[in-house]
């Protein structure tokens, strides 16, 4: 464990209930480390309070009680406090993703409480005294950027909700702000109160923040419902037009905001609370932010969230996203791409010219059947480079997110060059040259460091070591050196102590506890503790079967190896950190190119769609005519094939004039009693 005596000693001695844990009376009767726990939880008393306990995060209290019963986890107890049984639960630090999805998902947020200091600069404060620890997140639904806590093909918004003063008797109007944290994704939007619903199923958020003085609250509880997202109060004062667009400018490193679009107060409020919310659960810690996207009135087709339900656009009726019409379009080969098309999907534009300008992009796709297929190959190589960056902005990264850096630059630099070539003879579509040079600028010195640095093989962890090349660094090697040759040194150790005492079952072993030691049959033992060898082996331990002893020889080795290993381990942490810098000092131009790396995914999936059910493409003009000829519906023919059913049948469709000059138009006229 890393701290010595800690779920022993220090968990029997937890509280009682959670009204105990509240009260300061109760910390000031408890034990060092319970009055910590107290402390830690009366600062947090709206979450779960995940407190690290050496290999363990352990509950107590009613936090406890609660866990047990969503987990289906066993409640015990730990000792007393106050008299009384303390009940407890906790999850191995191991298996925590797999845990914490489990409590998100039933509504529950967590405080993940951490220790801050090693268990050795603990003991210097005394025998009693107790490891420093503290909250380093607050785990909720609207933050996660674990991949095991996300849909890689979904995004994950945090949306925060902020009326707008209005004239007296005129419907009411929202602004929003949207941030997916583990991608950066940053928007901003404002809606009537009518159109509120649809807006949040548009988004989809995981968490909805709304003032705690918000007017209509119990309106706004429902339709956050509706759209499955959790609502959160916070307070009024964090939804502030003026900390808004002063802690944008910051995170953007801008003198103003108007090269991202003219922001309303209202949006700028929202825009406040949002970024107030993320400083608080990621406890001062910096996520990546894109510049944001100001979606204006009037840009995308306003859908109702009924309408939207019904027609089926990401996910069928019965909510899942077979049966949808994402479903049988997405040809999508990355997890970037598919985000990208589901939210093309649900946000249809309404400009004619920004509709045919992606049309000309998979249409010159379309028509280049070699290049899309060399494209589709290379971007299969690109990793989820945003949720990457996302991860090691928020200190959360492990050495395989700096591996999905480098890879995705590779994958960027591959894919321009392929786009440029083609473009060289043929010219491309404006969107098309706006994606190459977005590749173009991921860094191609990043990719080399990474690339000198990164070992073959990562781990997801990088306390778990090893993952920085050998060469790299020269006093890394140097310790890795004198870490595996000791450690050779003991198997010729073990050979050696094997022929002096002529025992050939003897071993060298190694546990937590003991360190380092000589291992022999009980038969054997009684040998070992007698004349010419007692002075040699100094007896440790005796089981059932086996004695285990020590000597002088073990215990140098040991010290020299661990010291070795603990030094390799420090310096390939501080490389760690030294490279994860470098990357997100580069962090604009890498998200510029992992938009652009899901853009050209979202297109080439298109155009292969395209060419695979031989579908055409419209013409979108400003013009009253609506006219489809031998028009199929992507979902019902799918199913009709799939089935082995009988073949889908085109129908046409015409609506308004077609003639120049014509004015025909179909009317709908209705009112509130005309519903038949």
């Amino acid at each position: 464990m890393a701290e010595t005596e800690t779920r022993a000693g220090e968990a029997g001695v937890a509280g009682t209930c959670a009204a105990s844990a509240a009260r300061s009376d109760a910390a000031s009767l408890a034990t060092p480390m319970i009055a910590q726990y107290l402390e830690i939880k009366l600062a947090n008393a709206d979450c779960l309070l995940f407190y690290r306990m050496g290999d363990f995060y352990e509950l107590f209290f009613e936090d406890a009680e609660i866990a047990s019963r969503a987990l289906g986890i066993a409640l015990t107890k730990r000792g007393k406090h106050l008299g009384t049984d303390v009940p407890m639960c906790g999850v191995p630090v191991h298996a925590a993703d797999d845990y914490l999805q489990r409590l998100i998902a039933q509504g529950h947020r967590v405080a993940v409480c951490e220790q801050i200091e090693d268990p050795a600069e603990a003991r210097k404060r005394g025998p009693k005294a107790v490891v420093r620890r503290d909250v380093v997140r607050l785990v909720t639904p609207g933050t996660l950027t674990e991949e095991t806590l996300l849909d890689a093909r979904s995004h994950n918004f945090l949306t925060a909700l902020f009326r707008a003063a209005g004239k007296e008797g005129s419907e009411p109007a929202y602004a929003l702000a949207s941030l997916d944290i583990s991608t950066g994704e940053l928007i901003a939007s404002s809606v009537r109160l009518s159109d509120l619903a649809g807006e949040l199923a548009r988004l989809k958020p995981g968490e909805v923040l709304v003032g705690d003085d918000s007017a209509g609250v119990a309106e706004l509880r429902r339709l956050i419902e509706e759209a499955g997202a959790a609502l959160t109060p916070c307070p009024r004062a964090h939804f502030d037009s003026v900390r808004g667009e002063r802690g944008l400018k910051n995170r953007l490193g801008v003198a103003a905001l108007d090269a991202f679009g003219e922001f309303t107060k209202p949006e700028l409020a929202a825009l406040g609370g949002l970024l107030t919310y993320v400083e608080i659960t990621q406890v001062g810690k910096a996520p990546l932010l894109r510049p944001p996207r100001k979606e204006s009135a009037g840009s995308l087709l306003v859908i109702d969230a009924a309408t939207r339900a019904n027609l089926e656009l990401v996910r069928s009726n019965q909510g899942a996203r077979a049966g949808s019409l994402l479903a049988a379009i997405d040809r999508t080969v990355t997890a970037a791409g598919a985000r990208e098309l589901a939210g093309r999907l649900g946000s249809p534009l309404t400009d004619a010219a920004a509709v045919n300008a992606r049309l000309d992009a998979v249409g010159y796709l379309c028509e280049e059947p070699r290049l899309r297929q060399a494209l589709r190959e290379e971007l299969k190589a690109a990793p989820d480079l945003a949720r990457a960056l996302g991860r090691l902005a928020l200190g959360r990264g492990g050495p395989r997110d700096l591996g999905a850096v480098r890879d995705a630059i590779a994958s960027a630099h591959a894919l321009a060059g392929s786009l440029a070539d083609a473009g060289a003879a043929l010219g491309l579509p404006q969107e098309l040259a706006s994606i190459v040079e977005r590749l173009e600028s991921a860094s191609a010195r990043i990719e080399a460091a990474l690339s000198a640095a990164l070992a073959d093989s990562l781990p997801v962890n990088a306390r778990d070591g090893g993952f920085i090349a050998d060469g790299f660094s020269k006093d890394l090697d140097e310790h890795r050196r004198l870490r595996d040759g000791s450690r050779q040194v003991i198997a010729g150790l073990q050979a050696t102590y094997a022929d002096a005492t002529a025992i050939k079952s003897l071993k060298v072993r190694h546990n937590n506890v003991l360190g380092y030691f000589v291992e022999v049959t009980a038969t054997n033992g009684a040998a070992l503790s007698k004349p010419p060898h007692v002075e040699t082996f100094i007896h440790r331990q005796t089981l059932a079967n086996v004695v285990r002893f020590s000597t002088p020889e073990l215990a140098e080795l040991e010290a020299r190896i661990t010291q070795a290993a603990d030094r390799a381990l420090a310096l390939e942490l501080d490389l760690f950190a030294r490279l994860s810098q470098e990357v997100l000092a580069e962090q604009g131009a890498l998200s510029a190119a992992s938009a652009a790396l899901a853009e050209l995914d979202h297109y080439a999936g298109l155009a292969e769609l395209a060419s695979e059910q031989v579908y055409v493409r419209p013409k979108i003009d400003v013009s009253l005519v609506f006219a489809v000829e031998e028009g199929r519906h992507p979902t019902v023919e799918q199913t009709l094939r799939r089935s082995g059913g009988a073949s889908f049948v085109g129908n046409d469709c015409r609506l308004g004039g077609e003639a120049p000059g014509a004015d025909t138009r179909l009317l709908v006229v209705t009112g509130p009693n005309m519903a038949g």
